[in-house]
Order: C-alpha cells, then structure tokens, then sequence
C-alpha cells in the first residue's frame, strides 16, 4: 500500500505562483507513476502532470510551459510547481501514485486562484 500527504496549495492572484508537495509512504521509485490530477466544482477528475519512476514526464496541454513535475526521491516526494496560475487552475488538486496494479490518491489540496 501506499500513502500520499499532499502539502501546499492555497489561494492567489492571477498570474501568481503555488509549490504543491507530495510525500508517499514508500520509496518512490518502487511506484510505476506518480501525478497530479485536479478537480474543479462540477467537472470531472483531470490530469495535470505524471512522472514515471524511470523519470519520463507528460504535462496536460492547459498548463504545459506553466506547471512542472519533478521529485526528490531522497524525500519520497514528487512536487508540482505552477506558475503564471490563472483563474481556471482553481480546483482540488489531488496526488496520484500507481503502484503494482492499484491507484492510490491523496486527501486533495485547494487552490484557488483569483482575477
């Protein structure tokens, strides 16, 4: 099993700058993919950005040159810089971590962001 602690988020500007944090409960580069998902009020669960534990990264096209996906595998912790944030980046983030055969996901995070 997995456990994820996510950390971060909160509100700003547009145009302003978040840092989202992961922690997982295992090494993590014994998980397949970590990413990060979000979810805006009414919409459906959408990814953001995915690193695989050989380090290859895939962004969604909203926020590609905006967002970047790296980690610190000596923290166990993946982490989601978003910059230039505008006002549809507001949703619940959440941290997702396929492992073997089963997801796992985070409590979620909020951000939001203002006009």
């Amino acid at each position: 099993q997995v456990q994820l602690v996510e950390r971060g988020g909160g509100s700003v500007q547009a145009g302003g700058s978040l840092r989202l944090s992961c922690t997982a409960s295992r090494n993590i580069l014994t998980i397949n993919r970590m990413g990060w998902y979000r979810q805006a009020p009414g919409k459906q669960r959408d990814v953001v950005a995915t690193i695989t534990s050989g380090g290859s990264t895939n962004y969604a096209d909203s926020v590609k040159g905006r967002f970047t996906i790296s980690r610190d595998n000596a923290k166990n912790t993946v982490y989601l810089e978003m910059n230039n944030l505008k006002p549809e980046d507001t949703a619940v983030y959440y941290c997702n971590a396929i492992f073997g055969v089963d997801n796992y996901w985070g409590q979620g995070t909020q951000v939001t962001v203002s006009s």
